[in-house]
């Protein structure tokens, strides 16, 4: 499967693992189905367990974590070996107290490590709150500083209309199919989106897949609904500058 990519495109997905409480191997088994080059990562294990279970499920998936747990509020980026990350870095949305932290894991990447290879671009993995002006305030917050070759990827807990979604997409417009991906057995909401910048071309899979909606070719069904109460998106990009 990764031989029928070219070199020039990135697989980047999203996925709302649900602290992996269900069917982590199913989870896992998903994420290889897809193969992506990066994984956003949301609802990973919090505190001091991320450290053990983290990692594991890296492996699993074929992936690798750089660490770094304090801050993200639960997200995290994963890479494929083919990818190379020059820097990570995480940071803090602010909440009151004792609502449940925030926060973002973000990732400067690129593909080729032997001076022909793509530029790079930042890859940001988010998972908003439940209450609509705070989801709007850590948009913002997230978006500051972003250039064109950027990827916004996460859980926004709201869909198209909403008004932290509309921010982002106007900035970096949606990438991803913008189908429903929660709840994982029976899709009614597309909280789950990828969103990249103008300077990055979506270009459709070449590897068989039906598209980035949790239901392509090779993503088995049962794992789908047994690996976590979301469905992943995924969107393959061109990193050759336009």
């Amino acid at each position: 499967m990764r031989a029928a990519r070219p070199q020039h495109v990135l697989r980047v997905m999203s996925y709302n693992v649900h602290d992996l409480l269900d069917d982590s191997a199913a989870a896992a088994r998903v994420v290889r189905a897809v193969d992506p080059d990066v994984l956003c990562l949301q609802e990973v294990p919090r505190r001091l367990t991320t450290e053990l279970r983290l990692p594991r499920f890296a492996r699993e998936c074929r992936l690798l974590w750089r660490g770094g747990r304090l801050g993200t509020g639960g997200t995290a980026v994963l890479t494929a070996p083919r990818v190379v990350v020059h820097d990570g870095w995480r940071g803090r949305l602010p909440v009151r107290f004792p609502d449940r932290t925030r926060g973002y894991a973000a990732a400067s990447v690129s593909l080729g490590g032997d001076g022909s290879g793509t530029p790079e671009l930042t890859v940001v993995s988010v998972h908003l709150g439940l209450k609509a002006p705070e989801r709007l305030r850590h948009a913002a917050l997230v978006l500051e500083g972003l250039g064109d070759r950027a990827v916004v990827a996460g859980d926004l807990n709201e869909g198209p209309g909403g008004t932290a979604y509309d921010l982002i997409a106007a900035r970096l417009p949606l990438a991803s199919a913008g189908t429903p991906t929660f709840p994982a057995r029976r899709p009614a909401v597309a909280l789950d989106a990828i969103f990249a910048g103008r300077d990055l071309r979506v270009v459709p899979p070449d590897d068989g897949r039906d598209g980035p909606d949790g239901r392509g070719d090779g993503v088995d069904e049962h794992d789908l609904v047994a690996g976590s109460d979301h469905r992943p998106v995924w969107v393959d990009l061109d990193l050759t500058p336009r």
